[in-house]
C-alpha cells in the first residue's frame, strides 16, 4: 500500500495545498497541534531524513528556506513558528515519508530549554 503523502501528491486523495512546487508540496496536518500547523513534504518519496540520498540534499536546504517563506506566506514569520523533523521509531515519526511539521499560532513550549 502506497504511502497516504505519495497519494496526495498523485492527487488521490484531495486536500488544500498551500503550496507547491517541483519538488515539494505543502498543506494542513489534518490533526493540527497549533492554530497553524502545516507539513511540508518532499513529492519524492524519501522514507525519514536519514533516507535521503547524497545526490538530493540539496532537499534539506530547499526545505527549510521553503518553511520561511510558508512562514512569510500565512503571516506567522513576525510572531515566530516551530519547525519539527521526527525521524524514525524513536524520533516519534507517523508516517515513512520524510516530512517538516511547521507550528504557530500559540506559544510554543520547551523541555529543550
Amino acid at each position: 500500500m502506497e504511502c497516504i503523502f505519495c497519494r496526495i501528491n498523485k492527487g488521490e486523495i484531495p486536500t488544500k495545498f498551500v503550496h507547491q512546487d517541483d519538488d515539494f508540496i505543502v498543506f494542513p496536518d489534518i490533526a493540527p497541534l497549533a492554530p497553524t500547523h502545516l507539513l511540508i513534504v518532499p513529492r519524492g518519496h524519501y522514507p525519514s531524513l536519514a533516507n535521503l540520498p547524497l545526490d538530493k540534499e540539496y532537499l534539506a536546504g530547499k526545505l527549510m528556506l521553503l518553511a520561511r517563506e510558508i512562514a512569510k506566506k500565512v503571516g506567522v514569520d513576525k510572531s515566530g513558528y516551530r519547525l519539527v523533523l521526527n525521524t524514525g521509531r524513536d524520533g516519534d515519526q507517523g508516517i515513512p515519508h520524510m516530512h517538516l511539521h511547521l507550528l504557530a499560532g500559540r506559544h510554543m513550549s520547551s523541555q529543550l530549554g
